[in-house]
């Protein structure tokens, strides 16, 4: 079993002239040194996390197909962003699963096996890795069923974990439906951990419902404050995990933490509750500024969350992370897909307009060697 020596790999470019170019192109594939494995990718999941790096600010309705690379204007005010990144051709995918097709002499243990891998590039139909970001499949498994085996589930057990670290007892999510939304339920539920979910729809609240989640709210509908406030009471979740980012919402959470502390408080405080709520914003599904009013007392907080920092914060406990998932791979951390497309259907514009809406229960996988 050997690697080809070139093979096909999408890469991303903004110009300076204010465009998006998506192209594939043909790249040596490089031989593997001692500690190293040749991927043949079979599956990559496109992630929100893929989607920052392949297609950043661009106006996916002016995406056109121009031969053998795609076209999108970019809006003039979100150029100054992209100053670090004009004229680089970048590589994408976060990760991935395929077959070792050849390995170092310190790797060879992998070769002939399916893997799941981490750390880029994964959008293409071959890809040298280091032998230690991958992880053997347990067999059974596909690599479709592993493609999305490192970020999600990481990202939920994360979540649960900086809530035990900070010493919180229970906490909120916000566009819960999401694949990762529905491997936290499943992990939370497991676990016996309270968690309060908060969607966008009487829909996506159904598919949570149906997972078994105690508590699901629709933050469009009328009462949404109050059954948030009940919720929260309830719960005593004081953390939350925002994946829209923009608008309002991080803020109502806050009011209805600080409501449903005041509920059992014994004295009035000119500082509020001295109960610290802290919400962390990992996602950017409103890209708006986020509004934040400072009803709440003093005893809050907003920052980001991003899993790479999270992980080596944790250092060698990552490793009973990842055991957990390999084990539940196909029960608490499966991952659906609404379509598996090719390297090339990437660059069709039909097809980058269904994948950029970030839309519920439309998550692609790409199939690179289709």
């Amino acid at each position: 079993m050997t690697a080809p020596r070139t093979g096909l790999e999408l890469i991303s470019r903004v110009t300076a002239a204010g465009e998006l170019e998506l192209s594939l192109v043909e790249v040596e594939v490089p031989a593997p040194g001692p500690d190293d494995i040749v991927l043949q990718v079979q599956a990559a999941p496109i992630n929100p996390s893929d989607l920052g790096l392949l297609l950043g600010p661009a106006d996916v309705s002016t995406a056109r197909a121009n031969g053998p690379v795609t076209t999108a204007k970019i809006p003039p005010q979100r150029m100054a962003s992209m100053a670090a990144r004009l004229d680089q051709p970048l590589k994408v995918g976060n990760e991935g699963a395929g077959v070792v097709v050849a390995a170092g002499a310190n790797a060879q243990a992998l070769l002939g096996k399916t893997v799941a891998v981490v750390g880029g590039a994964t959008y293409a139909q071959y890809r040298t890795s280091k032998a230690r970001d991958a992880v053997e499949l347990p067999a059974g498994v596909t690599a479709a069923q592993g493609a999305s085996a490192f970020i999600n589930p990481l990202t939920a057990l994360g979540m649960v974990e900086t809530m035990k670290r900070e010493g919180h007892s229970a906490l909120v999510h916000t566009a819960a439906a999401s694949n990762l939304g529905q491997m936290l339920n499943r992990v939370c539920i497991k676990d016996g951990i309270a968690l309060v979910n908060i969607v966008r729809n009487a829909e996506q609240a159904t598919i949570l419902r149906e997972l078994g989640a105690t508590y699901v709210l629709d933050s469009t509908a009328d009462g949404f404050a109050a059954q948030l406030v009940d919720a929260l009471a309830a719960t005593k979740a004081t953390i939350a995990f925002d994946a829209i980012g923009g608008g309002p919402l991080a803020n109502q959470i806050l009011t209805a933490m600080e409501a449903a502390a005041n509920r059992t408080a014994t004295a009035y405080s000119r500082y509020g509750s001295s109960t610290h709520k802290q919400v962390y914003i990992y996602g950017a599904l409103d890209v708006r500024p986020t509004e934040l009013d400072r009803s709440y007392g003093l005893a809050w907080g907003v920052a980001g969350w991003l899993l790479t920092p999270f992980l080596i914060k944790m250092g060698a406990g990552v490793a009973a992370l990842r055991q957990r998932v390999n084990a539940e791979l196909t029960t608490t951390f499966a991952s659906k897909y609404s379509a598996t497309i090719s390297l090339r259907e990437v660059l069709q514009p039909e097809v980058m307009a269904r994948y950029a809406k970030r839309a519920t229960g439309e998550k692609f996988l790409i199939d690179p060697s289709k």
